[in-house]
């Protein structure tokens, strides 16, 4: 099958397009045939090797942790799904690989496509729409009335993140550039702060939640706009010593996770506030709940720009640019 690889971890460096093996079907696996893959900033990360360290992956390696896509075969165990159902996914972190014509996908990851929603829709919402639904309703039980902050309203964790917000009731603020406030206020957002003229941590206080996704600067100027006994949650880091333990990462890389989120760690607790790192996880479940939403009219992709399989490497860069509103689609099919 044609795919999209990477030989070795190199910062910037393009994909190689060439032909790989299908993927083994084992038991509990569905077979989808790709239709559309969405690009995330995760794929840049791990093509840089920056996740080297929590995520061994064995080179080479297909990239890709988005998916949307028909199922073509099933495992001897699988009664969730059969040939023909339209499904999409975020594929667990050991096996990605949606840059390709086929992936193998343990059927507990998976979901039944929105109904309302085309293939390349549907692959923009997995790993944002989970990201966002383990943040606000999982790690911070976000409730109705409550404050949230949401950094980056305009990208594709920001986007999907207010419209969640906003159905469980919450007061939404975000920070965004000028030429995107009428997107974010589209979404819901209540209260915009354009970053470009004014400072976040001057406007907003007694927030009971923020959800982090940019660096350790704004991370630090976010506890300043939290009330004691608010929520701090960052999918950007550092990561924490609760996340070594879940990733089961040995001693030596708990310490340094240790020592990577002390400060930040100290600081928040100093003030009454919890601090916590999230790497979303694969979860079909979460994700049929995320599709009742967006069938429901609660949630709405936000895709910027479609790119056809042969340009992912443009899609790739396009991201890296920071400049997309929502998310970068790859048309496989």
């Amino acid at each position: 099958m044609k795919s999209f690889l990477i030989d070795r971890y190199v910062k910037g460096g393009a994909l190689r397009f060439a032909e790989s093996p299908e993927p083994e079907l084992r038991e509990n696996d569905v077979m989808v045939e790709v239709h559309a893959a969405s690009v995330n900033v995760l794929d840049t990360k791990i093509r840089d090797g920056e996740f080297k360290l929590i995520l061994p992956y064995r080179l080479p390696l297909v990239l890709g942790n988005d998916v949307a896509g028909v199922v073509v075969r099933v495992g001897a165990n699988v009664r969730q799904f059969k040939p023909g159902d339209e499904v999409y996914a975020r594929p667990a972190q050991d096996r990605i690989g949606t840059f390709a014509e086929y992936i193998a996908m343990d059927e507990a990851d998976v979901a039944m496509k929105p109904n309302n929603l085309t293939m390349e829709e549907a692959a923009s919402i997995p790993l944002v729409a989970l990201t966002a639904w383990q943040v606000l309703v999982e790690r911070a039980n976000l409730q109705k009335g409550q404050k949230v902050l949401i950094h980056a309203g305009s990208g594709g964790v920001g986007t999907i993140a207010i419209q969640l917000a906003k159905h469980l009731g919450a007061y939404v603020a975000t920070t965004t550039s000028t030429v995107n406030i009428d997107l974010v206020k589209s979404l819901g957002a209540d209260v915009v702060i354009d970053y470009k003229k004014d400072n976040f941590e001057e406007v907003l206080h007694d927030c009971d939640v923020v959800l982090n996704s940019l660096g350790i600067d704004t991370l630090k100027k976010s506890l300043g706009v939290l009330k004691p006994g608010g929520k701090l949650i960052s999918i950007s880091g550092p990561p924490d010593p609760d996340f070594a333990r879940q990733n089961g990462s040995g001693w030596l890389l708990q310490q340094v996770m240790r020592l990577l989120s002390f400060g930040i760690r100290r600081k928040s607790k100093r003030q009454g506030i919890s601090y916590s790192f999230l790497f979303m996880t694969a979860n079909g479940g979460q994700l049929g709940q995320i599709t009742s939403l967006i069938e429901a009219g609660a949630i709405r992709p936000v895709v910027d720009r479609v790119f056809p399989f042969e340009k992912t490497n443009e899609a790739l860069d396009y991201v890296e640019t920071g400049r997309a509103k929502g998310k970068v689609v790859v048309a496989v099919k």
